[in-house]
């Protein structure tokens, strides 16, 4: 079979869309850090769009952990597929905006280069949660994160994100060159704000008066980003081949719907993203707590509802009218009160959330959406909970969303067999658990000692562990299923 690359575009099968413009005129603006499915199906696709009018923001990608992205997209020139599928029907289209991925484990001298580079102006990242280094309970820098430690040490050889930013940013300052754009892309609570405070925290350290300058220099623009992007299978493989006639290593499956809130500040400029369906705001937070509430939380709940119910994907979970009303509920009485959005049809929003988790076309796994759920639960979870206590408001189905996250990060389904816990805590799980031998209120009192997870003020509440115990034993003895029911 014929590989998709840059030589083989015009083999393309028919009704496939591929870059209105000549790659070969397109230079780097953007590097970014951390170039998986969500940037590809996101950002990429937004860039992809202006690269006829303004040619000189093209992406260079940079895998910080594993090659995988790198060693897929070499050999196809950075292109690659993304279908956008719903009950209706898929369309493919192939996107270029991606000029090459560098391996930052094997190229990071190289990397570190580009980075310090005038013509570079935004350095984006998706580095999911655990990327940033940082305490989620708190937004902190984790200063005892042996990546932190490695680089506080070895400055000029960085392995994390937050290192490589500011030796990147002390290169440019030493030449003289205007600090570029940190533009997070990741579901954190005031993203632009969290990534500031981790990146001018860690300069700091490193050296105080580069510290003041990443403080009073750069700018960290937060925004709101939404694409459900599930994980890319070989059936999907199979189908682009099909479609395209042509053999992609690495399409990207995803949804018609995308959205994309900025708030609009740049150091040295940006590309025209509103001039292709980007919100450019003076204010993103509103937003972005809507959907980490909405969207965010009632997806971590369907995730581990649903898979310790036995569903392996989320259109499965939402076809359960028990199910449904949960999510439903969730969200319009305990997410929804808690948000201040004037002017913003947050009932429709709902409605729209409910149809988007049930388009039967996207596959999307909830074993994948559980993965990392220390690093997300404060923001999707619990930090509506905080409000709801502070409010004398019920809590009920947010805690058995907390409540279900438990008994997943156990590790035994219901069946009694193992699950596959993908986590930066998952040996405490482990030991937690060994520990508790499946006696609820040990599992509980256990987990709720993981102060990055909980903090202090949910960790002592002694209401709230009971609610999370109670639903935790209903788990326990009656499955998932039985207990979603009970509290739709």
């Amino acid at each position: 079979m014929v590989q998709l690359n840059a030589r083989t575009l015009g083999a393309l099968g028919e009704g496939v869309t591929k870059p209105a413009y000549d790659r070969a005129a397109v230079t780097p603006g953007i590097v970014h850090l951390g170039i998986g499915a969500f940037h590809r199906a996101h950002m990429a696709v937004y860039v992809d769009d202006l690269l006829a009018e303004t040619p000189d923001w093209g992406i260079v990608g940079a895998s910080l952990r594993r090659p995988d992205t790198r060693n897929a997209l070499a050999p196809q020139d950075g292109l690659y597929s993304i279908a956008v599928r719903d009950g209706s029907g898929t369309l493919v289209r192939i996107i270029g905006s991606i000029l090459e991925v560098i391996d930052a484990n094997t190229e990071r001298e190289r990397l570190l280069s580009l980075m310090a580079q005038p013509e570079i102006r935004i350095v984006s990242l998706t580095i999911t949660e655990k990327g940033y280094c940082h305490d989620p309970a708190t937004g902190v820098l984790d200063e005892a994160n042996p990546d932190i430690v490695h680089d506080l040490q070895e400055p000029t050889a960085p392995v994390s994100a937050p290192g490589i930013i500011v030796e990147a940013l002390a290169r440019r300052r030493a030449a003289g060159i205007a600090p570029f754009t940190v533009l997070s892309c990741d579901n954190l609570p005031s993203n632009g704000v969290t990534t500031g405070r981790i990146v001018t925290r860690f300069a700091a350290l490193r050296d105080a008066a580069l510290g003041q300058w990443v403080e009073a220099s750069v700018a960290f623009p937060s925004t709101m980003v939404d694409r459900i992007v599930p994980a890319t299978t070989d059936a999907d493989r199979a189908m682009i081949t099909e479609v395209t006639g042509l053999e992609d290593a690495w399409p990207i499956m995803t949804e018609p719907f995308t959205q994309w809130v900025i708030h609009d500040h740049f150091t040295l400029g940006r590309p025209a993203f509103d001039r292709v369906g980007a919100q450019l705001v003076a204010d993103v937070e509103p937003y972005e707590l809507m959907k980490l509430r909405m969207l965010n939380g009632a997806h971590s709940s369907i995730a581990y509802l649903g898979y310790l119910a036995g569903h392996a994907y989320v259109a499965e979970v939402m076809g359960s009218a028990d199910f449904r009303a949960f999510i439903a509920g969730l969200m319009t009485e305990e997410a929804m009160p808690t948000l201040d959005m004037p002017g913003v049809d947050l009932g429709a929003y709902r409605d729209e959330l409910l149809a988007r988790f049930s388009n039967p076309a996207l596959n999307h796994r909830t074993w994948q959406i559980a993965m990392d759920g220390s690093q997300k639960l404060p923001q999707r979870l619990l930090g509506t909970i905080r409000d709801r206590k502070a409010a004398g408001l019920s809590y009920r189905r947010l805690a058995l969303g907390v409540a279900a996250w438990i008994r997943y990060a156990a590790g035994t389904d219901e069946k009694g067999e193992p699950i596959d816990v993908r986590d930066p805590f998952v040996e405490r799980f482990e030991a937690i658990a060994a520990d508790a031998d499946g006696d609820a209120e040990r599992l509980v009192a256990g987990f709720l000692q993981i102060g990055e997870v909980f903090g202090p003020d949910l960790r002592e509440d002694a209401a709230f562990r009971q609610i999370v115990t109670e639903h935790l034993k209903a788990l326990i003895a009656d499955g998932a299923a039985q207990t979603v029911a009970r509290n739709a």
